[in-house]
C-alpha cells in the first residue's frame, strides 16, 4: 500500500502508522489542545535554561565548546520566535473571530 496515499478516515502517528479518526468531545478537545500547548511553553522553557547554563559555563572557563553555546543559543531562539509567531496568529484568529456578525 502507498504511505502516501490519501485516507479520509484515518490519521498518521508520528511513526507512520495509521489509525482511524474518531470524534473528540469538546471538553477532550480543550483538554488535549491545553495540554500541546503546555509542552510546547515547557520545551521553550527547557530550551531557554539550556541555552543559559551553557552560556554560563562558558563564561566560568568550564570545559564546553563554543560551538554547543553558539547552538543552544541559536535552538532557544528560533523556538521562542516560534512561539511569539504563533502566539501572534492565535491571536490575530481570536481578533477575526469576534469581529464575525452573528
Amino acid at each position: 500500500m502507498d504511505p502516501i496515499a490519501y485516507r479520509p478516515n484515518s490519521v498518521m502517528n508520528i511513526q507512520g502508522a495509521t489509525q482511524p479518526t474518531r470524534k473528540l468531545s469538546s471538553a477532550e478537545a480543550q483538554n488535549n489542545f491545553k495540554s500541546l500547548l503546555s509542552d510546547a511553553l515547557h520545551n521553550v522553557n527547557n530550551a531557554q535554561h539550556a541555552s543559559a547554563k551553557a552560556t554560563e559555563k562558558l563564561a566560568r572557563g568550564e570545559n564546553i565548546d563554543l560551538h554547543e553555546v553558539m547552538i543552544t543559543g541559536q535552538k532557544a531562539s528560533i523556538t521562542l520566535q516560534t512561539t511569539v509567531e504563533v502566539r501572534n496568529k492565535i491571536v490575530e484568529a481570536y481578533q477575526e473571530v469576534m469581529r464575525m456578525q452573528v
